[in-house]
């Protein structure tokens, strides 16, 4: 996952909050609630970089603490939250809003 580009799923729509966001999934549905604001920075940086490191990188996430990301967003891929780019010029384009 680490060297993948990835997207946030154009069916969901991302919400800042004071803890972090929510996370609604219009196909199946879904609320997700993300209550670390550095994972909502991760997230909404997976449009602009070329992989899930560079988006840890560059949103300032320790290296020690990448394994405890790459996880939570595993998760979210397992909900169709995020799912692997669909964009041929590396910076993927979505339907996501964050109101």
């Amino acid at each position: 996952m680490l060297d993948e580009s990835w997207e946030i799923s154009p069916q969901v729509s991302v919400r800042q909050e004071r803890f972090g966001a929510l996370l609604y999934h219009f196909g199946n549905r879904k609320l997700t609630f993300v209550k670390k604001r550095d994972l909502v920075t991760v997230l909404e940086s997976l449009e602009s970089q070329a992989s899930v490191r560079a988006a840890l990188e560059s949103s300032g996430v320790a290296q020690s603490a990448w394994s405890e990301y790459v996880a939570a967003l595993g998760r979210l891929a397992s909900s169709d939250i995020i799912r692997p780019s669909t964009s041929t010029e590396g910076v993927p384009s979505h339907g996501h809003s964050a109101a």
